[in-house]
């Protein structure tokens, strides 16, 4: 924590959210603003949630980068969870889950902690995907075995393997490593994070505009082109801004940055389509005002490969 840069990008997220946090608490305690007290108290739930994931991220300067790592795969954990429990297994499937969650996603933050890339980009999609169908048709249960197998396979991808990809910022290649690589590697995880977050608030703020034109009502009518086109180019300037912060160029870091909140966008889009079609409203009550954790990572999880394949792939060119 003793880099210049690191500092000044800490405190001034601190800085910022502090600055959020006393305003949203004025509102809330003066109804008579004029504004709708709904959406202030939307804002208040999101603040809370944005302190507790950054703080989250922040830890990663304090303490060793295996303690984070398995703080990511403690939450992996539970978004999975939450994400099975969406629809009725049957008996044939439990032997199944228990390789899954007991077996697949500790290995997969063992290999992102050591580094090995060639390992945790091919275990899940390659070894794991053909071990679970043949798992479960040992089972000789073939009741909705396609739908059966495509749920497990859906929420390993998205709720291990993707957000694996976020801790596995720690382990970027960057040459002669030393502290200065090791402040890089920690400073981008809480670039990408914060960028995250960034998107989604500029996507909400500018979906509430008088005029809007919604994405996919029956999916999430909140969701509007507005606040795609002014969240992702809101996002692009701000990361822009923060180039410092990154390994990048400040036109990469502007293009990254708008890339990671189109994909946040396509991550709360797609997860709320899989709730519509259980018919529930959140995946679970883990987190006030954002109900469960994979309400609130589901961004990360869309957006965390492709951040990191583009990371990858500037510092090893």
């Amino acid at each position: 924590m003793t880099e210049p840069r690191t500092l000044i990008l800490v405190l001034g997220v601190l800085v910022v959210l502090g600055i959020a946090t006393g305003v949203a608490y004025l509102l809330r305690r003066r109804p008579d603003t004029g504004l709708n007290p709904a959406l202030v108290e939307t804002f208040w739930l999101r603040i809370r949630a944005w302190w507790l994931l950054l703080a989250m991220v922040a830890a990663t300067f304090l303490i060793h980068r295996v303690v984070t790592i398995i703080l990511f795969g403690l939450i992996s954990f539970w978004a999975l969870r939450e994400f099975i429990t969406l629809t009725p297994t049957r008996p044939g499937d439990h032997r199944a889950l228990f390789w899954v969650f007991f077996v697949v996603t500790p290995v997969q933050f063992v290999l992102v902690g050591l580094g090995w890339y060639s390992w945790f980009s091919a275990f899940i999609p390659i070894y794991t995907f053909l071990l679970i169908p043949a798992r479960i048709a040992l089972a000789d249960d073939p009741k909705r075995f396609l739908e059966r197998t495509a749920k497990i396979q859906a929420g390993l991808l998205i709720c291990v393997y993707c957000f694996s990809y976020a801790p596995a910022l720690l382990s970027l290649p960057i040459e002669n490593p030393s502290n200065g690589a090791v402040s890089l590697r920690e400073r981008l995880l809480f670039f990408f994070v914060l960028i995250v977050q960034l998107g989604d608030l500029f996507q909400y703020a500018w979906s509430q505009l008088p005029w809007k034109h919604v994405v996919a009502p029956t999916i999430s009518p909140t969701r509007t082109l507005e606040g795609l086109l002014g969240g992702v180019l809101s996002t692009a300037l701000v990361g822009t801004a923060l180039y410092w912060a990154t390994p990048f160029p400040y036109w990469l870091a502007g293009l990254a940055s708008g890339l990671v909140a189109l994909m946040g966008f396509a991550g709360g889009l797609t997860m709320s389509a899989i709730k519509r079609d259980r018919g529930v409203q959140d995946y679970g009550t883990l987190l006030e005002g954002h109900s469960g954790v994979l309400d609130r990572i589901d961004s990360l999880c869309f957006a965390a490969p492709v951040f990191f394949h583009l990371s990858y792939a500037w510092l090893t060119g």
